[in-house]
């Protein structure tokens, strides 16, 4: 076997000479400019000097201005108080829900006025009945203002149930009490 030589070392030795002889000329690097650092003018003394302002309250009244002037989407703005539109339909509350209705007693009940597109019976986690509400969704206005009108103040399963809209914009106007009780 013979030996091999490593010449790894020379070559190090010389580069570690070659850095002890050059003169250390290292320039300063500029510090980093952060993005949040906004000039501002100040005077000072006799000249004005640009001097740096962090933070959120140093920035130009124009930026806030500029947010707010974009378009939003939005629904359909009617005129005046009464039934709003939600994103998909037109949706209906019914409270005063027996405890043990199901979803087809509430369906057959209110499938005569229209089409439902979404029904939603909440349960109670705990005991596994009816929280005593339950939301419809119709597509058309004519059908849920039907159903509203044609069921409210009925009874479902020994019940009486309130229909009402879920959601209006301002007050709706109406001419009996604002909550009605269970009897």
């Amino acid at each position: 076997m013979s030996a091999i030589e490593y010449e790894g070392d020379d070559e190090i030795l010389e580069e570690e000479e070659m850095e002890e002889e050059a003169p250390m000329e290292e320039e300063a690097a500029p510090a980093p400019r952060l993005k949040s650092t906004i000039k501002s003018t100040i005077a000072a003394t006799s000249s004005a000097a640009a001097r740096k302002q962090k933070g959120r309250g140093f920035k130009d009244s124009t930026d806030g201005e500029q947010r707010f002037t974009g378009k939003y989407d939005s629904l359909e703005s009617g005129s005046g108080p009464g039934p709003a539109k939600s994103v998909e339909g037109w949706i209906v509350m019914v409270t005063g829900v027996h405890e043990e209705a199901q979803e087809d007693d509430i369906h057959e009940a209110f499938a005569e006025y229209g089409e439902i597109q979404n029904l939603h019976l909440n349960l109670d986690r705990r005991t596994g009945f009816v929280k005593g509400y339950a939301m419809l969704e119709y597509e058309n206005k004519k059908e849920a203002q039907a159903a509203i009108d044609g069921l409210d103040g009925t009874e479902l399963l020994d019940q009486k149930i309130s229909v009402a809209w879920a959601f209006s914009k301002g007050p709706l106007k109406k001419s009996g009490p604002a909550r009605r009780g269970r009897n």
